[in-house]
């Protein structure tokens, strides 16, 4: 009697949480939609001027939710990649706010099996993958999606994004959009990343979670190759938005790599035993020092 008294009490309290979860997500969705619509009322084409947040981890969802009125998209389709779980991620509100459909992939089994177990994955036209991304097999991946000139591709992938943004045929997916993110350690001159590593992984390669990831000049570099256009970063200063030149227009515009950047004031550097050191900026920029870099523009090792 006592155990089924516990496990009715213990469902109980269960389907109390879902439930608290549900309601409190359709409010934060009800206010997510009311804040994009209120975007048409701003004057500004400043992007940051229309950043909030719902489910990206910044201001993100606010800038998509700007670019995508202002931005002529074919099909309303997205990639991300490096999304954990995909709770917090720069296109779940997309997804669930316009109903955009995409495809999502992340080296974790356990993140993506915990994506699958969402109770509202089963509304969405929404597949994923568990997948360690490198330049040997983003092309076969993203090929297997069968989508064709897409709306948004997003890049995250906290090590080799440079080389994955250089090595991915765009071809076919043809984004209008690509969000990049930046390490804005490396600052806003010199184009660098860190050297190609298969394998890479922030953690492992340097203990303070600080090494990882590109210049915004490196990024800017590749995507004004590929046919992509500067057009700014988010406030937090970790992604970088990049539009097709083609559809640049009077409320998209180009700005230079010096304009665009932002500087990250948030504090995720580690220290040798794991915990959070809460470093300021100058001894970010000391625990980097010496550590080698790759010059894109050179394509020599140099060092920060």
């Amino acid at each position: 009697m006592i155990k089924k008294a516990l496990k009715q009490v213990s469902n109980s309290l269960a389907n109390n949480i879902v439930s608290k979860q549900v309601k409190d997500e359709t409010e934060i969705l009800a206010l997510g939609a009311l804040l994009s619509k209120q975007q048409w009322l701003l004057p500004s084409i400043n992007i940051n001027d229309h950043e909030f947040k719902i489910f990206s981890q910044f201001g993100d969802d606010g800038i998509i939710q700007y670019l995508i009125k202002h931005v002529s998209i074919e099909n309303n389709l997205f990639i991300e990649f490096g999304v954990t779980n995909y709770i917090e991620s720069n296109t779940r509100f997309l997804m669930m706010n316009n109903n955009w459909g995409g495809f999502v992939m992340d080296g974790s089994d356990n993140a993506m099996n915990e994506l699958k177990n969402q109770g509202w994955y089963w509304k969405y036209n929404l597949t994923n993958k568990a997948v360690f991304i490198d330049t040997e097999n983003i092309n076969d991946l993203l090929s297997a999606t069968n989508f064709n000139n897409i709306g948004l591709l997003h890049i995250d992938l906290d090590g080799n994004d440079y080389y994955i943004l250089k090595e991915v045929d765009l071809s076919k997916l043809n984004p209008a959009i690509i969000i990049m993110e930046y390490n804005s350690l490396f600052g806003s001159e010199r184009a660098i990343t860190v050297p190609y590593d298969k394998t890479f992984d922030r953690t492992r390669t340097h203990y303070s979670n600080l090494f990882y990831g590109a210049s915004l000049a490196a990024l800017q570099h590749e995507a004004n190759n590929k046919g992509y256009a500067l057009i700014g970063c988010n406030l937090a200063g970790n992604n970088s938005y990049f539009v097709r030149k083609d559809l640049l227009n009077n409320k998209v515009k180009e700005v230079s790599v010096i304009k665009a950047y932002k500087h990250a004031n948030f504090r995720e550097g580690r220290k040798e035993d794991g915990s959070l050191s809460l470093l300021g900026i100058e001894d970010r920029l000391k625990v980097l020092k010496g550590l080698p870099v790759f010059n894109i523009v050179t394509q020599t090792i140099e060092h920060f």
